[in-house]
C-alpha cells in the first residue's frame, strides 16, 4: 500500500467512526467529521498532511501526491 491510499484510507474510516459516534454517543463527533474535511481541504492546497508524514514514518512507499 502507498502512502497515498493510506492516508486516503485513514480518512475514510476517521470520517465513519466521527459519523457512528455521533449517532451512537453524542452529535459533537460530527466536528471530528469538519476537522478531517478541512484538514483534507487544506492539503489539497499546501501539500502538508499529519497523517502522511505519520505514516510515512511508519515506513509507507512514497506516492504520486505525498
Amino acid at each position: 500500500m502507498t502512502l497515498d491510499k493510506a492516508v486516503l484510507a485513514f480518512a475514510g474510516i476517521m470520517v465513519l467512526l466521527s459519523l457512528t459516534l455521533a449517532y451512537f454517543v453524542h452529535p459533537a463527533f460530527m466536528l471530528l467529521t469538519a476537522v478531517v474535511g478541512v484538514n483534507l481541504f487544506q492539503s489539497a492546497f499546501t501539500g502538508f498532511c499529519p497523517a502522511a508524514a505519520m505514516f510515512k514514518r511508519l515506513g509507507f512507499k512514497p506516492g504520486a501526491a505525498f
